[in-house]
This record gives C-alpha cells, sequence and structure tokens, in this order.
C-alpha cells in the first residue's frame, strides 16, 4: 500500500514524514523503520496487513490507568521499528526487520476485521502498542476510523518520535496514548536509541495541545538513567508542560535484548523515582513490573482518600459512577 505522508523529491528519491528521522530514501531502498520502502519513486508500506501479535489486554498493561480503568484493549501490531533501543523489550516483534536481514512475519488482517475482532471480544478500545504504531501508521490510521464510527476508542503506546504532521491527522481518531519518556537527557537517546529526545518533548507537548489524553513511561534503567536530577528534571517537565495531573509510570527493567549486562531494577530506586515525582508536583505517579507495591494505587490528590487499588492488572475501583473521590467528591483526571 502506498505511505501516507511522505513528499517525492524528484529523481526518484521520497522523504518519509511519518517521524522525526525524516528518511530520504533512494530507490529499493527502506527507512530506519524498515518497513517503508521506496518502490519506483513511490513509497510503499511493507506491513499494512501483516499483523504480528493480536490480543485482548487490560487496559492496565498499556500502561494506561486513568481511561476507561479495568476495560480490555484489543491490541494490535506489525514488525518493525524506528527506534534501536539495545533495551528493547520486544525486539522479536520490534527488530525484527533489522536484525532478520528485512524479515516481515504477519497475518493478513483487514481494518474492518480488526474493528469486528475488538467488538466481539467486549473490548472498549483498540491499542496500537508492542512496537511503535507510526511505523504501520497506515493499517492504525484506517483501523482506528473505522474504531470511532463503531464507539471504540483508539490508542497508540509509542515513542513518540512521530511527526507533528502525524499528531494532527490523527488526532480526530486519537482518544489516548502512553508516551515513553526514556530519559531526560539527549546523550541517551542518540546512544541507546538512536534518536533525540527534544522531538519526543515536542510530541507531548502537542498531544496535550490537540486534546489527546496522555500518560506517560519511563523504563528505569540502573545507572543509565535513574540519576535523581535527571529524573527531578523529568518530572518537572510532566508537571510544567504537561499538566500536575498527568500520570507518570515509572518501570522495573529487565535484562534482555543487547543489553544483558544491567542487573533488575531495585525497588528502592522505582520508590526513590516516585518520591521525586511526587515532590515535582505531580499528583500521579506509579510503579510498574512490581506488582503489591502501594504505588500502583490510586488516590485523591485533594484528600488522599484509595480510589484505585491495583494488584498487577487486577483492580478495585473505589471511584462514584462519574469518577469522583468516595470520600471528599472531587473529580479525579481520567475518563472513567
Amino acid at each position: 500500500m502506498e505511505a501516507l505522508l511522505y513528499e517525492k523529491l524528484g529523481k526518484s528519491l521520497v522523504q518519509c514524514r511519518i517521524c522525526h528521522h525524516f528518511c530520504r530514501i533512494k530507490p529499493g531502498e527502506k527507512g530506519i523503520c524498515n518497513v517503508r520502502e521506496n518502490q519506483d519513486g513511490k513509497l510503499v508500506s511493507l506491513v499494512f496487513d501483516h499483523v504480528i501479535a493480536t490480543s485482548v489486554d487490560p487496559i492496565e498493561k498499556k500502561p494506561i490507568f486513568h481511561f476507561k480503568p479495568g476495560s480490555t484493549s484489543y491490541s494490535i501490531a506489525t514488525v518493525g521499528c524506528n527506534f534501536k533501543c539495545q533495551f528493547c523489550q520486544n525486539s522479536d516483534i520490534a527488530q525484527m526487520p533489522a536484525d532478520k536481514k528485512g524479515m516481515i512475519q504477519g497475518q493478513k488482517i483487514r481494518p474492518q476485521t480488526i474493528v469486528d475482532q475488538a467488538l466481539s471480544a467486549g473490548c472498549q478500545s483498540i491499542s496500537y502498542t508492542y512496537t511503535e504504531p507510526s511505523v504501520f501508521f497506515e493499517l492504525a490510521y484506517e483501523t482506528a476510523r473505522l474504531a470511532k464510527a463503531k464507539n471504540l476508542a483508539n490508542i497508540f503506546v509509542t515513542n513518540g518520535y512521530m511527526s507533528a504532521d502525524l499528531v494532527r491527522l490523527v488526532a480526530p481518531f486519537l482518544d489516548a496514548a502512553n508516551v515513553d519518556l526514556k530519559a531526560f537527557d539527549d546523550t541517551f537517546y542518540q546512544t541507546y536509541c538512536k534518536a533525540r529526545l527534544e522531538p519526543v518533548k515536542n510530541t507531548l507537548r502537542l498531544m496535550k495541545k490537540v486534546g489527546i489524553f496522555v500518560e506517560v513511561t519511563t523504563l528505569l534503567i540502573p545507572g543509565l538513567n535513574d540519576d535523581p536530577n535527571e529524573l527531578t528534571s523529568l518530572a518537572r517537565f510532566i508537571a510544567n508542560d504537561l499538566g500536575c495531573e498527568t500520570p507518570w509510570h515509572i518501570s522495573r527493567f529487565h535484562p534482555g535484548y543487547k543489553m544483558t549486562n544491567i542487573g533488575v531494577t531495585p525497588t528502592s530506586s522505582l520508590e526513590g523515582a516516585y518520591e521525586l515525582g511526587k515532590k515535582a508536583g505531580l499528583h500521579h505517579v506509579y510503579t510498574g513490573n512490581v506488582p503489591g507495591l502501594p504505588s500502583e494505587n490510586t488516590h485523591c490528590p485533594g484528600c488522599g482518600a484509595l480510589v484505585v487499588k491495583r494488584h498487577g492488572y487486577t483492580i478495585e475501583n473505589y471511584l462514584k459512577e462519574k469518577g469522583t473521590c468516595p470520600k471528599c467528591d472531587a473529580s479525579l483526571f481520567g475518563i472513567y
């Protein structure tokens, strides 16, 4: 399928405008994501109908805590990614074309079938996840438009490197996003992800501006992005640029892919980052990948009452019907 958002530059050269790499691609070559190819001067998506994964997931798995908590989300992905994270948690999917000489696997599933399957499973949303949704944007965009017509919400789980053109195009159909803010240091992004920090910050700002519901996740890697000063700056960015109500998820790292020499994140580091987030003024800070910690629960920012209790993906929701605190009746940030 011909790709969306690209320019023809002459002499069969094209420039992809899906993400901030803005790849200039010669005939017969592919972009950084390895799934968008210049075929005789036309940019083509190689994964439009090649779905590698489908699953019915708790929405908390995304993680999304303040958008339809307790519901299920029909999750889909193709192969490919525009980042080269050495710590990739889904490398078998995301890095397949890069690591296996352009290999693209997946089942041919059309957008309408995805929507039908989501409805049949009783899901309230479709999540474009497991890898970067912008690299399979043509599939995500068409599916999202059909889903919206059936009152299904659409969610991107993304690295945030998408172009402003993409954000504005998808905004009428995209209800929510969880954006990875992998660090607050440009050198980290360049070294470990082959990307840059500033475009991610700009995407977050733009998503908030156009009305997309945003939550933020940081995978805390020991010794690489867990400096207290850096985490304080990251938390302050969320509070000041996105709003104190914006949820921040701090997840435990597990060694894998090309980063097996670093151990799992200590619980004490997660708890320390949680405290830094609260001191920066964030109302909702959560620790992830360590079920049972009190910091995975939601409390009312006004009176401190427990309003959503979690253990892993199991929740007990004490909020009133319209998302208000059962103790002080204050409205909680979110869509319930």
